[in-house]
């Protein structure tokens, strides 16, 4: 099992952030697919036609968003951790994701860097 941390700076506001990551609405047009998410601890999410599936453990609107991932049978749960904080016009996004499986890393660390953030940070900077 893995662990991945990046620091991530958006050009928008922390509620701006926040809903590209939990309004299913604006997940859809950042990336190209149906999403089932939203902003409601307990909530069973998919994402990408079901690649990434999981539920939201904690959410404080606009600063903190905490999610299991779900990877099949794994020991131990791997949680996503997001902090949206304030970084003089920016969101800095401080990202946490624990026990990633080995086979997963590569492609995970990838997921979040191209397809997760970039895809964030083009739709709201370009908008």
């Amino acid at each position: 099992m893995k662990e991945f941390n990046c620091n991530y700076n958006i050009g928008a506001s922390q509620e701006e952030v926040f809903n590209a990551f939990t309004n299913s609405f604006q997940i859809e047009l950042w990336t190209g697919y149906p999403a089932k998410m939203d902003d409601k601890v307990g909530t069973i999410f998919s994402l990408w036609e079901g690649d990434i599936t999981g539920c939201n453990l904690e959410i404080v609107k606009d600063y903190k968003l905490v999610q299991e991932w779900f990877f099949g049978e794994t020991e131990h749960p791997s949680i996503v951790t997001i902090l949206l904080k304030k970084s003089g016009k920016d969101t800095r996004i401080e990202l946490n994701h624990t026990n990633i499986p080995d086979d997963a890393y590569e492609e995970i660390v990838e997921g979040w860097e191209e397809y997760y953030l970039a895809s964030i940070k083009n739709f709201l900077e370009f908008y």
